[in-house]
């Protein structure tokens, strides 16, 4: 992830900035976006993706947005402490990669939010790639069936 200023606006004691955001994958995905800074708010004016992002994708984005102005602001926005986060977190692939997903799975049940955006926002990915991650686990027996057949 890149963050570059575009441009600031004075006026007396505060200030307006803008900033230009670049997230590249190694899949070739790319996001550019366009945030306004003002005082302790954050306002995402723009938005391209390439291919298309999902609501929920979009709500991963504002996420990282607002850590990201927060690192470069310093103190600014956000609920960050500080700690920089990379565009797609490393997670690992097969057995161990399982294992993580049914345990973020479990934990977001047991704590009676949403399994799937749990997944997402543990992994980087996106829904579609998130509900195969946990496919998998499934059909590796580390999660139950998703609903009984008839």
């Amino acid at each position: 992830m890149s963050v570059r200023p575009a441009w600031e606006v004075r006026e007396n004691e505060s200030a307006t900035r803008w900033f230009e955001f670049r997230l590249a994958f190694a899949d070739g995905a790319r996001v550019d976006a366009l945030a306004l800074v003002t005082g302790r708010s954050v306002c995402v004016e723009e938005v391209r993706a390439q291919p298309a992002l999902s609501l929920d994708d979009l709500a991963v984005l504002a996420a990282w947005i607002e850590e990201a102005i927060a690192d470069v602001c310093g103190t600014g926005p956000g609920h960050g402490g500080g700690q920089g986060r990379r565009a797609r977190p490393a997670w690992p692939h097969g057995e161990e990669g399982c294992r993580l997903v049914a345990q973020e799975y479990r934990a977001a049940q047991r704590h009676g939010t949403d399994p799937v955006l749990a997944v997402m926002g543990a992994t980087g990915h996106g829904r579609r790639t998130s509900l195969r991650l946990i496919r998998r686990a499934r059909d590796a027996g580390l999660l139950p069936p998703r609903r009984a057949r008839r």
